[in-house]
């Protein structure tokens, strides 16, 4: 099962809008089921709570937020194998040797129901690209505090599927940008951050339990035993957000690249190569298996504050 792209060329980014009071959250369905925008507006003061998709984006990683599904993170090689089966996902020239993201910021969703501050977005893979078909829905509700957005995937075929969902959201950095957040362990990472090695505790220098600031620190890390709870401040711009998860999003990703002008903090289900690992023996990885006809579903809250 090989192809030389998944092109979003056919993706449409037309946002759908959502208000209540200050605040303002703009979707794209019909590209990835994406996020453009979140933001309060007061008084003529505009505060972006994730960076805002500035252009016509041409990727996922273009928009604010896009959705993780049927598994976050890298797979080594494009390939796993589950119960005696293997699976070669399509080659995806802009990712390199390791499939990345899952399929569904790849696809247009379809609005399922609508009003003024809420939204339900769902899309299908019917077992063309990815062998197993599930259906993922992400619901959206928008109050003048908080975003919401409940996340759930079911196993729509005959065959158990491996799982893991979670989202990737990118948010402005400033120079005095700090994420707090109580995890166990982190997994050291190779030279093509593919996870080698377990480390509990977290190196020092690289605890978000501690207090990590993007604008210092160069981050790609994986980290497990996460408390579902983190903390992003920007003392800067006097604001604050709070995010937290439901289990099985028990895995953490910081990612703070050098340079530019967002980081992510992203709750996922499952760590990077969870499929292979899991297949290698290893009963941590977060891979979910879902039976036919099962829903796994999980409850992400930003709760956004002015200080």
């Amino acid at each position: 099962m090989k192809v030389t792209d998944l092109s979003t060329d056919r993706l449409d980014p037309t946002p759908v809008r959502l208000a209540q009071g200050d605040a303002h959250l703009d979707l794209a369905p019909g590209f990835g089921g994406t996020i453009l925008a979140w933001w309060s507006e007061r008084d003529g003061r505009r505060i972006d709570w994730l960076r805002p998709t500035t252009s016509t984006p041409s990727l996922a990683g273009d928009t604010a937020c896009f959705p993780l599904v049927p598994f976050s993170n890298r797979v080594r090689d494009g390939r796993f194998s589950f119960r005696g089966r293997t699976v070669d996902l399509p080659r995806v020239e802009r990712y390199g040797a390791h499939f990345r993201h899952g399929f569904g910021c790849l696809r247009r969703w379809d609005i399922v129901e609508r009003d003024a501050r809420s939204a339900v977005i769902a899309h299908r893979e019917d077992g063309a690209l990815w062998p197993f078909p599930y259906e993922a829905r992400q619901a959206f509700a928008l109050s003048e505090r908080d975003l919401s957005i409940r996340f759930s995937v079911t196993n729509t075929g005959r065959a158990a599927m491996p799982a893991g969902f979670g989202l990737h959201p990118y948010f402005p950095r400033t120079p005095r940008a700090r994420i707090v957040a109580g995890v166990a362990g982190q997994w050291e990472s190779d030279a093509e951050v593919m996870p080698v090695r377990l480390m509990t505790p977290p190196p020092a220098g690289q605890d978000p339990g501690r207090g990590i600031e993007p604008a210092a620190t160069a981050l790609d890390n994986v980290y497990t035993g996460w408390s579902r709870d983190a903390r992003i401040e920007w003392p800067d711009r006097g604001a604050r957000l709070t995010m937290t998860a439901e289990a099985p999003l028990d895995v953490l990703i910081v990612f703070t690249p050098p340079g530019k002008d967002f980081f992510c903090v992203e709750p996922v289900s499952n760590i990077t190569d969870a499929f292979n690992l899991a297949a290698a023996g290893r009963d941590d990885t977060g891979m979910i298996v879902l039976e036919p006809g099962a829903t796994v579903a999980a409850t992400v809250t930003l709760r956004a504050e002015r200080l």
